[in-house]
């Protein structure tokens, strides 16, 4: 075999080894309802339930994190991320947790968080300006 059938033989390989590596990333969104029914890994987007207790102790667990969130159908359940707590949770208008649901809550192993725009209140007042000319 020559070199050049070799390396390409190589890059082959390495395509379909990313292919597959990429492939077991894509999770499904749902709501709490689907997560609760199939039990499998799903991707749940919704609000923080600020009216309702957050658990977060470093010294007793800094990989433990709990918060009552809303799902878009209006379903509030408990969420328990087994990662330490985001900086600026409070301040998120969206989350999206990856996880299943396990017993009385979702388990997440995954966050991500929709924070507030910092030029929100800057695209504000240049259209109230423009507005008044």
């Amino acid at each position: 075999m020559q070199k050049i059938h070799i390396i390409g033989l190589l890059m082959i390989a390495a395509a379909i080894g990313v292919l597959i590596t990429m492939m077991g990333d894509f999770t499904r969104y749902a709501d709490f309802g689907e997560a609760i029914q199939t039990g499998a890994r799903v991707k749940v987007v919704g609000v923080l339930s600020k009216d309702k207790p957050m658990e977060y102790d470093p010294q007793k667990d800094p990989n433990y994190f709990s918060f009552f969130m809303k799902d878009d159908d209006g379903l509030e359940h408990k969420v328990v991320l087994k990662q330490s707590k985001p900086q600026d949770f409070e301040m998120s208008e969206q989350i999206v947790v990856t996880g299943t649901y396990k017993e009385d809550s979702f388990v997440a192993d995954d966050i991500l968080l929709k924070c507030p725009s910092k030029y929100k209140d800057e695209e504000i007042y240049l259209k109230k300006k423009e507005e008044k000319i």
